[in-house]
């Protein structure tokens, strides 16, 4: 940690942080999260916005200048006196529970750091009053990130309660399940846990893993309109080299297993193709499938799950069974009937399947 950086005395995982701002909002308490670069600090408080129905308003103060937090200066004529016209990205409405986040804020200069002071501190800057319902949540890169940051004086600093964030791949996981990461990006890390986040501070590479750059590796393969050289130079913009060759060659093996559709009507039942990532890329797809007929309420759900244990007994080793079944399970909330799955009982016989078998429906 740089001489002087603002830290919290310990890393919390992304849900663990959203734990900790919801209990920050209840109590009208100022927040601020540190982090490194593409962890997900932005998309935390959108999430806890929606969550709670709350207008988030994105302030990025690196842009912004101290007048624009105070406002401009105008002549009241009628009062004969100067006022200040405030911004009109501030939240006016006086019942307004907006979060009002602070993004950037140790990347400003100081001046508009200590135009911030006055608001965060008195809930007030020139004759701008912030709605009594309205709470405060900032965040910024630490100083040994490499971005541009500006060391945050220390009455400021006092005026948050501190988090620090850290990547945490079961975080991860459930955010990628509910967003529909593509299954070929979820199945490369499940088995390559340490390539989800490959920040170093200290390399010249423009490019390297986040869970924000896995992110737009998931949208680029979302496009079917696009050939493998692009494709290849693209993912290398996103994560940078080394792990752009990594995840070609899975993509190269994970692309030629039998597809998830087929598998769950119970037209495939065999795979001659034992790369375990691509094999947990494949149950990956199969939960995907079995999600999207669960929510079309398709008529063949349970033979279709029947399927999906029947395939990997079959074809998985055991323990990759057990992680198909409890992703299954517990990210995808899959609604299993033991009673309805012809092998149930065959899966129920098997010791691993003890420790998951109490989520399902019997």
């Amino acid at each position: 940690m740089a001489k002087g950086e603002v830290s919290a005395t310990r890393t919390i995982t992304p849900n663990e942080a959203k734990r900790s701002i919801r209990k920050c909002i209840k109590i009208q308490r100022p927040v601020f999260m540190w982090g490194p670069p593409g962890i997900g600090k932005s998309d935390i408080v959108k999430q806890i916005g929606d969550e709670q129905d709350r207008e988030v308003v994105d302030v990025r103060l690196s842009l912004w200048e101290p007048t624009d937090i105070k406002g401009i200066p105008y002549y009241n004529s009628q009062q004969n006196t100067m006022c200040w016209a405030p911004p009109s990205e501030l939240p006016t409405d006086p019942d307004s529970t907006a979060i009002l986040f602070l993004d950037e804020l140790n990347s400003a200069a100081p001046a508009t750091q200590a135009a911030a002071y006055q608001l965060i501190l008195n809930r007030r800057v020139g004759t701008y009053k912030l709605p009594k319902g309205v709470s405060i949540v900032a965040a910024g890169n630490r100083e040994t990130d490499k971005g541009v940051t500006y060391r945050m004086p220390a009455p400021l600093a006092n005026r948050f309660l501190h988090i620090e964030l850290k990547c945490d791949y079961d975080d991860w996981l459930q955010w990628a399940t509910l967003n529909k990461i593509h299954e070929q990006v979820v199945g490369y890390i499940g088995f390559a846990k340490q390539d989800l986040y490959d920040f170093d501070p200290k390399s010249p590479s423009r490019s390297f893993a986040t869970p924000r750059s896995w992110s737009f590796v998931s949208d680029l393969l979302s496009d079917d309109d696009i050939d493998e050289g692009t494709l290849t130079n693209l993912v290398t913009g996103a994560v940078g080299e080394g792990l752009a060759v990594k995840f070609m060659a899975h993509r190269k093996v994970a692309k030629q297993m039998p597809k998830p559709e087929d598998i769950l009507a119970g037209k495939v039942t065999k795979c001659d193709i034992k790369e375990v990532s691509a094999m947990y890329s494949l149950a990956i797809s199969m939960c995907y499938e079995l999600q999207s007929a669960d929510e079309k309420k398709v008529k063949d759900w349970d033979p279709m799950a029947d399927c999906f244990f029947k395939f990997m007994m079959d074809n998985f080793p055991t323990e990759l069974t057990v992680m198909g079944a409890k992703v299954a399970l517990t990210n995808y909330q899959l609604p299993f009937d033991a009673s309805k799955l012809n092998n149930f009982d065959k899966f129920h016989k098997t010791s691993y399947c003890r420790c998951i078998h109490s989520s399902w429906i019997y």
